[in-house]
């Protein structure tokens, strides 16, 4: 089956999916960010006129050279907006069309004015202040500088303390896909996870749950902890239906402390890494998404995916947000893995282009165009 063929089945199940998707309560938590965006100056060669540094590399280049001297780099704000894996993942879904609860880092005891516009698509149960993220943007990447004393409060007594057990019970046992994210950021989330699993185990006929879950940058945590996650992750799989989100060099991180044979960096061999990752955890899914393409393994077998790859996104940040809420709405309207994949490079694709999230009506005209 051609990209373009599956671009096109997956549009025309996208076009009547509105009534299906109300049907499915999501609920997402817990990290919460507000972002500033700025671009570096490489040369300025007027008041109002610049060029920015074309790429990570002549960037790091520029600072190593300063090193045992000195070096001045001038910053140019582009943006600031919400930001963190959970609201912007959130965002995207609600956006195409899913009821969204999210519980998390939105300012407290008021939501803060960024998240004013994200409060008015969802549900929005704060429990914290947000984190703030200061973000050097380029073509190939970004580099995130984070002030993030603010993680520490997410944890399961405040949970319990300002938004209120009975609250909490309510919107889990309601919610038909539960995403949480940002594990690397938040120091006291296994030990959530951990209390999910004991007190909110699926009353006796109940149904499986879908639960995603994204590590964010694990290299930031030492191996004992993220083992030690995944374990957790893995043991979710026996009252739900799990799947884990990873991008490239997460998988590596994971298959390394999973002690893994390294696979080779093409699309077979993530698509390979992908089923061994969600062997060795029994997980439902494991999704893998590079920069150009993507790979999924579950019980059915192994897909791969071209992406729409953008080489001058207007965005790179919540990227791969956008990639897992397409990825969600593809499992929640019960697509076959590559459909699923096909939703997710789609709304990836058109954020990085527009730096906007699609509606569903925007991602089922960028579809046709593939």
């Amino acid at each position: 089956m051609t990209d373009s063929r599956v671009a096109r089945q997956t549009a025309e199940r996208l076009i009547g999916s509105r009534a299906q998707l109300l049907k499915y309560q999501c609920l997402l938590g817990f990290d919460g960010f507000v972002d500033e965006i700025y671009h570096a100056v490489e040369q300025r060669q007027s008041p109002t006129k610049f060029t920015p540094y074309a790429g990570i590399k002549p960037f790091g280049t520029a600072i190593s050279a300063a090193a045992g001297k000195s070096a001045s780099v001038e910053v140019v704000e582009q943006a600031v907006r919400m930001g963190g894996n959970g609201p912007l993942t959130a965002f995207a879904l609600s956006t195409l069309g899913a009821p969204v609860h999210y519980i998390g880092m939105c300012g407290y005891p008021a939501v803060h004015p960024v998240f004013a516009e994200f409060a008015k698509r969802a549900k929005v149960y704060s429990i914290a202040n947000p984190a703030l993220t200061r973000t050097l943007e380029f073509p190939d990447g970004k580099i995130v500088l984070g002030q993030n004393e603010s993680v520490n409060e997410v944890s399961w007594d405040n949970i319990k303390k300002r938004l209120t057990e009975a609250k909490f019970k309510k919107v889990w046992n309601d919610a038909h896909f539960i995403g949480i994210v940002n594990w690397t950021t938040l120091p006291h989330l296994s030990a959530i996870w951990k209390r999910l699993l004991s007190d909110y185990a699926p009353a006796k006929g109940a149904g499986r749950k879908l639960v995603f879950f994204d590590l964010g940058d694990p290299s930031k945590r030492i191996d004992a902890d993220l083992l030690a996650a995944l374990k957790i992750i893995s043991e979710f799989q026996e009252q739900h239906d799990v799947i884990l989100g990873l991008n490239e060099e997460e998988a590596n991180q994971v298959a390394r402390v999973l002690r893994l044979k390294k696979a080779p960096a093409t699309p077979k061999g993530t698509a390979s890494l992908a089923a061994a990752i969600r062997e060795k955890l029994v997980l439902h899914t494991v999704v893998i998404h590079p920069t150009k393409y993507a790979a999924a393994a579950d019980a059915q077998g192994e897909a791969i995916l071209d992406g729409p790859y953008t080489a001058k996104p207007k965005t790179t940040v919540g990227a791969g947000d956008h990639f897992n809420a397409g990825f969600v709405i593809g499992r929640l309207l019960g697509l076959a893995l590559p459909h699923s994949i096909q939703l997710a490079v789609a709304s990836s694709g058109f954020y990085v282009r527009h730096a906007t999230s699609p509606n569903r009506e925007q991602l089922v005209r960028f579809l046709q165009t593939l």
